[in-house]
């Protein structure tokens, strides 16, 4: 009994021993598996944290390569149409197979032509010729046969010669006039002493003239010198005009033509289509912890910003600059307020803002905005290749949109030709765009590129529906050029004021260039009519269209 009662015992305690060990294993088994899962989640992460840094590394690299390339080329954005041209950092992986309709479309067929004459170009005829004979001494004109020498020919040149402006000061004299015998007593409704009236000017009681004004603000606005440059041209022809002072009538002029000025901004919204852009500007708002003369002194400097529209009729176009602190879309809406049509506009979402609540505004996009991207990808992008080819398709959009234009079709066959040529085109571009997008980094060039395309994609197609709108935005681009380059020589805006009283020159200057006139013409002219003018009639004659047709 003893022996059996052993061996229950001894097979009892094995069979715990076995437990335990089952258990310590499947403990083991089941740590060894959560050790592993929380390994191959780390590996995980590092994997999603490499490619991370991969990507960003990528994107930084684009970035700097982008940089050098705006630093180093030329700014103009232009793709050689040779595919086995090199890009300028990196190449593609996998060549982009350009369909063959394409390939043949590129192809034109080049005639034979007369090839001009290299050397100088003629000077312009138009210009006044004033003769000087070089001719030998009198007594080489005698041969010494005892003959004279008769004159077979001539050779001539040409030099083109320059004469400093000249200034001259027009002493304006009004005679006084008194009876001597009554002395003004027999004529008592007439003064006693007569002279003629002072003539109405711009700035009364100043030496600016209307030629001086107009062309104090021509350097400045239009050949962008400013009036520090422009006071010591006065100094070296001996005439003193303090840049303070040209800085007083050029606020002073800007308050006179107020009438005008919303003539103006009332005309730009009346036409079909208006552009619009922004660019930055620094304005100095006074100065701050100023002690007298203290070096402690800083200036007070912001930044602000110029907003730019072109539009009104066809036959009126109007370049309106108006500055604004900041660049919020609400400044966009309050000038917006009471226009209807279409508003065409690069991908900033301060003009989404602006027409939220404007069902009578269309919003137009830019395909040069977006070539603008592709062309960067094409430069700094290890898709290069890609993003030439994204090129390609809104480079048979504009030749498509130059090839109608010259046939001078009416306004309803355009459209209707160019919404025929125009949308295969859109629809293939499309297609490569979606198909693209699942294949490219987003945060890159040229993700960035297909992004926006589909972004603004219903914006940029917008423009089939209108006969006055383009594929860009670039003549209003083109318009605001003219500050953008100014500003690199005159910095900043020394007030607000200045900077709203240069938006008035501008606006001038640009409309009258924008309707064909010579800018100092207009402002000369506008000058001498502007101080007789007392009605709203008379300030519609002085609009650039008006003024010299009277």
């Amino acid at each position: 009994m003893q022996v059996e009662g052993l061996g229950t015992t001894v097979i009892s305690y094995t069979d715990e021993i076995k437990t335990y060990f089952e258990q310590q294993v499947e403990g083991l088994k089941a740590q060894h598996e959560e050790e592993k899962s929380r390994y191959e989640n780390q590996i995980h992460k590092l994997k999603i944290t490499a490619i991370e840094y991969e990507n960003k590394y990528i994107e930084i690299k684009e970035r700097y390569d982008l940089l050098i390339y705006r630093r180093f080329v030329r700014s103009a954005e232009q793709i050689p149409y040779d595919d086995k041209q090199q890009l300028l950092f990196t190449s593609e992986e996998k060549p982009v197979e350009i369909p063959e309709e394409e390939k043949k479309a590129e192809k034109t067929e080049v005639k034979s032509y007369t090839r001009n004459k290299s050397g100088r170009k003629p000077i312009d005829s138009k210009i006044r010729r004033v003769e000087r004979i070089i001719d030998i001494p009198e007594e080489e004109k005698t041969c010494a046969c005892g003959a004279i020498l008769s004159r077979i020919g001539e050779e001539t040149s040409e030099k083109l010669q320059i004469i400093e402006p000249k200034i001259y000061v027009e002493k304006i004299i009004r005679p006084k006039y008194a009876c001597r015998c009554c002395e003004g007593t027999e004529d008592e409704d007439k003064p006693t002493v007569r002279i003629a009236a002072v003539e109405p000017s711009m700035i009364p009681r100043s030496i600016a003239s209307a030629s001086l004004l107009s062309w104090v603000f021509t350097h400045k606005f239009e050949d962008h010198l400013p009036y520090y440059r422009q006071e010591k041209q006065f100094e070296r022809i001996g005439v003193e005009i303090s840049r303070q002072d040209m800085s007083n009538w050029q606020q002073h002029i800007y308050k006179k033509l107020t009438p005008l000025f919303k003539l103006l901004k009332e005309t730009v919204k009346s036409g079909p289509v208006m552009q619009m852009d922004e660019t930055s500007v620094k304005v100095m708002s006074g100065m701050k912890n100023v002690k007298e003369k203290s070096e402690n002194g800083k200036l007070d400097i912001h930044k602000g910003w110029m907003w730019l529209a072109r539009g009104g009729p066809p036959n009126k176009k109007v370049i309106w600059y108006e500055y604004h602190e900041s660049r919020a879309g609400k400044h966009a809406k309050e000038f917006l307020e009471g226009y209807s049509g279409y508003l065409q506009t690069d991908g900033y979402d301060g003009y989404d803002y602006a027409v939220k609540d404007k069902p009578d505004i269309i919003q137009v996009g830019c395909f040069a905005h977006s070539r603008r991207y592709f062309f960067e990808a094409s430069k700094a992008s290890k898709s290069g290749k890609s993003a030439e080819e994204g090129i390609k398709y809104i480079r048979r959009l504009y030749k498509l949109e130059d090839k109608l234009r010259a046939e001078k079709l009416s306004e309803d066959n355009f459209l209707k030709e160019r919404k025929k040529d125009a949308q295969p085109i859109l629809e293939e571009f499309k297609s490569w765009l979606l198909k693209r997008a699942d294949e490219i980094q987003p945060t890159g060039l040229m993700g960035k590129a297909i992004n926006y395309a589909l972004n603004q994609w219903d914006k940029m197609t917008a423009y089939l529906d209108s006969y006055h709108l383009t594929p860009d935005n670039n003549a209003c681009e083109n318009a605001i050029r003219p500050f953008v380059l100014g500003r690199k020589n005159w910095i900043l805006c020394g007030s607000p004021e200045g900077a709203k009283g240069s938006c008035g020159i501008y606006s001038l200057i640009e409309t009258a260039r924008q309707n064909d006139i010579v800018p100092s013409h207009y402002l000369t002219a506008l000058f001498e009519r502007a101080p007789y003018a007392s009605s709203l009639d008379d300030w519609e004659k002085l609009l650039p269209w008006n003024i010299f047709s009277n």
